[in-house]
């Protein structure tokens, strides 16, 4: 079986295609998302995507998901994550309640809801609110936090940490990203210069709203099952984390690590490519 893992990052196996537009092992190869998939039509059994298609316009995704259908062979599997917009409104809502209530106890879980709703769509500077709310040292609801995105919560507090040197951090990254990085600081000077320094404020601005960090859209399991059936998939149904169609695929780990939840905030969704 052919088996394609889109927008891979660091989570990854060795027995797919696994394609990221930064790689970070010889396993992975480059691709970017907004290109067509390098495939053959009907080339592949399982397009496989986990919390891309959110940091894709509504154009880009349909787009996308189109091109996934091109390159799947009849009957062939797709499965997206994306970040469940009903659950964390659901979650907000109750959080609402609850401080309203008088139990201010879950003062914190609200503070962070209201962030998981909103920030990653209009934040301005990397890790943007929720970044700076998990390293408050008052920080008191870790474990609420963890119960909602799971282990990405652990490496950011242990890769925050972490004191890294200035040749350690240029030795991560490859020299694409370096020339691109000393490209951009250029081109702010000349911004600054030429136009002040709210041009250039607003430049910076402009380059981190297109790093790819930003949410685009969020889905719920109404809206992304409606856009898979006008793609043309069918049999689109709501899965658990461990639930697949894709044969052994918790072997892969790749929505479960080590018995848990990946991204316990997400939405699992397949379809049948007819």
């Amino acid at each position: 079986m052919k088996l394609v893992n889109i927008g891979c990052g660091s989570v990854f196996h060795p027995d797919w295609i696994n394609l990221d537009v930064l790689p970070l092992a010889k396993d992975v190869q480059s691709y970017d998302i907004r290109e067509t998939l390098p495939f053959l039509s009907q080339e592949i059994d399982v397009c496989y995507s986990s919390h891309v298609l959110e940091h894709l316009s509504r154009e880009q995704a349909k787009s996308f998901l189109i091109d996934c259908d091109r390159v799947l062979k009849p009957g062939g599997i797709i499965r997206i994550v994306v970040p469940d917009l009903e659950m964390i409104a659901r979650n907000y809502l109750q959080c609402l309640e609850a401080v309203i209530s008088g139990n201010l106890s879950t003062e914190s879980n609200y503070d962070w809801m209201i962030l998981e709703l909103l920030d990653q769509g209009i934040r301005e500077f990397p890790g943007g609110e929720m970044g700076k709310f998990m390293l408050n040292p008052q920080l008191s609801n870790q474990e609420f936090i963890l119960s909602r995105i799971g282990n990405e919560a652990k490496y950011y507090w242990e890769s925050a940490s972490i004191e890294r040197s200035f040749q350690e951090k240029i030795k991560n990254k490859t020299i694409g990203q370096l020339l691109e990085k000393i490209r951009v600081q250029i081109a702010e000077g000349f911004v600054g210069v030429i136009a002040g320094k709210e041009a250039k404020v607003a430049f910076q601005k402009g380059i981190f709203r297109q790093s790819g960090e930003v949410h685009r859209w969020m889905y719920d399991r109404f809206s992304l099952e409606r856009l898979l059936t006008e793609i043309g998939f069918i049999d689109i149904h709501c899965c658990r984390a461990d639930e697949s169609r894709i044969p052994n695929f918790n072997s892969y780990q790749l929505d479960i690590m080590n018995g848990a939840v990946r991204k316990p905030d997400s939405l699992f969704m397949e379809g049948l490519k007819p």
